[in-house]
């Protein structure tokens, strides 16, 4: 099974946010339904771009580099 780090952009709060996720449909339909605390606010949530990988391990470790440095500046480079 593969991972997902993913990053969804809301035009209603014109913000990014960004997680990481096995199985990315479902998450997006919980992100879209306002069933997770974070984004249900933001509704509804556009996937912007998605990145897979064989372990967790290496999907997480890009979550927390892109929370680090920043969507915004991330997805500019």
């Amino acid at each position: 099974m593969y991972y997902h780090t993913y990053i969804l952009y809301s035009d209603s709060l014109h913000r990014y946010y960004v997680g990481s996720t096995q199985n990315l449909k479902t998450r997006l339909d919980r992100h879209n339904k306002g069933q997770e605390k974070s984004t249900k606010h933001g509704v509804p949530w556009k996937l912007i771009k998605s990145f897979i990988f064989d372990t967790r391990a290496e999907a997480v470790k890009l979550e927390y580099k892109i929370k680090k440095r920043g969507i915004e500046r991330f997805l500019k480079k």
